[in-house]
């Protein structure tokens, strides 16, 4: 029906979101950590995912907004920050993240009883709005706000700790979102890396959160471009069989 070079021009179109590749920096060496923000945007991160635990949500406690705004300074204005807030009252640090630098406000539906409004304060902040689901809450439960936000995030681990096992069934909340969403960017975060990727790319994931298997490699470099090329890659597939 379509020429060649117009189908390329109606396919460029039909997806507005591409592969997107966000070391975990929670598995970097935290005594160094902004060398290490550095070194992972030099090996070709599209951004960098910073979770903050507060003890509460999760069973950990990693960081807060000052080390945020240390690691701003330290890394300059480029590198873009995705805030995963594992916190008990997300609304309660929107304002303090914005002005340490982040870029992206990701906080958990079941962690707020009014998501919209927060999703509003963080809009008014001038940040990206993330909302994220742990793996016992149906991705139904998003739907509603999924207009109103930048990037749905389903967790593919129970979120607290890393170097844990990747749970598979997350695959079709992913493929579900993907259907009903197709340009929203989705987000999979735990247990990803080089083994687990083409399940996260086929079923619709774009960004893609990787901590030890990035981080702990000998070749950072390599191991972001072999994931940023399977998204890629199942993404082209996506929009050819539309």
């Amino acid at each position: 029906m379509f020429g060649s070079a117009a189908r390329r021009v109606l396919l460029g179109c039909s997806m507005a979101y591409s592969a997107k590749i966000g070391p975990s920096i929670l598995s970097s060496d935290l005594s160094c950590l902004g060398s290490e923000c550095v070194r992972m945007v030099e090996c070709g991160a599209d951004y960098l995912h910073l979770d903050v635990m507060d003890g509460h949500f999760v069973p950990n406690i990693t960081f807060g907004h000052p080390m945020v705004e240390c690691l701003r300074r330290s890394v300059g204005p480029e590198p873009f920050f995705d805030m995963h807030m594992m916190v008990s009252r997300p609304e309660q640090w929107v304002k303090a993240m914005a002005a340490a630098g982040a870029n992206q406000y990701t906080f958990h539906l079941e962690a707020t009883s009014e998501p919209g409004q927060l999703i509003k304060e963080v809009k008014e902040s001038g940040m990206k709005v993330g909302l994220a689901i742990k793996p016992g809450t149906t991705v139904e439960d998003l739907a509603p706000w999924a207009n109103q936000i930048d990037m749905a995030l389903v967790m593919t681990v129970e979120p607290g700790f890393g170097g844990q096992k990747f749970m598979e069934d997350m695959m079709p909340k992913v493929a579900w979102l993907r259907s009903q969403f197709p340009s929203l960017d989705i987000e999979v975060d735990g247990g990803v890396g080089p083994d687990t990727i083409h399940r996260c790319a086929e079923a619709g994931a774009n960004m893609i959160v990787s901590g030890s298997a990035v981080i702990g490699s000998e070749d950072p470099r390599a191991v972001i471009a072999l994931l940023r090329t399977a998204v890629a890659e199942a993404i082209q597939k996506r929009s050819l069989d539309r």
